[in-house]
C-alpha cells in the first residue's frame, strides 16, 4: 500500500499527465529525488525543507499538504502551534520547528527531560550574550 506522500505523488502526476521530469523541472529539485519519494515505501527520515518546497511547487500543490503527506510517510504528526488551527500551515513559520515538536513526542520521559535542559540551556546562553 503507498504512503501520503506516494499517493499525492502519483494522483498527480497521472491527473496532470506528469513524468517525474517534469515535476523534477518545475520544482528545481533532481528527478532522482522525485522518483525516490514517489517509490520509497517507508521513509525514515523527513526529506529536507528545500526538497519539499521543491515537491510542493512541481506538483502545483501547498507546501502544507507535501509537509504534511511527508511527515505522515515518516510516522511523524504533526502538531498545529497553541492558537492555529491543524494542519501546522505554510504561513506558522519553520518547517523544523514542527519536526522537532513532533519528533520529540516519540521520545521516552527521560530523554524529553534531557532535551529540555538542553533548550533551556541554549536559552539561557542566548539571553547572556545579549
Amino acid at each position: 500500500m503507498a504512503n501520503a506522500l506516494q499517493q499525492i505523488i502519483r494522483e498527480r502526476l497521472d491527473g496532470e499527465r506528469w513524468s517525474y521530469g517534469d515535476v523534477a523541472r518545475r520544482g528545481g529539485i533532481p528527478r532522482s529525488t522525485v522518483h525516490h519519494l514517489a517509490t520509497t515505501d517507508h521513509m525514515t527520515r523527513m526529506p529536507q525543507p528545500a526538497t519539499l518546497e521543491g515537491l510542493a511547487q512541481g506538483l502545483g500543490l501547498p507546501l502544507r499538504t507535501i509537509r504534511q503527506a511527508a511527515a505522515e510517510a515518516c510516522g511523524i504528526h504533526l502538531y498545529a502551534p497553541a492558537g492555529e488551527p491543524a494542519p501546522v500551515s505554510d504561513a506558522s513559520g519553520d518547517p523544523e520547528v514542527d519536526v522537532l515538536i513532533a519528533s520529540v513526542q516519540r521520545l521516552s520521559a527521560e530523554d524529553r527531560r534531557h532535551v529540555a535542559a538542553l533548550v533551556e540551556s541554549l536559552l539561557k546562553r542566548g539571553s547572556d550574550a545579549s
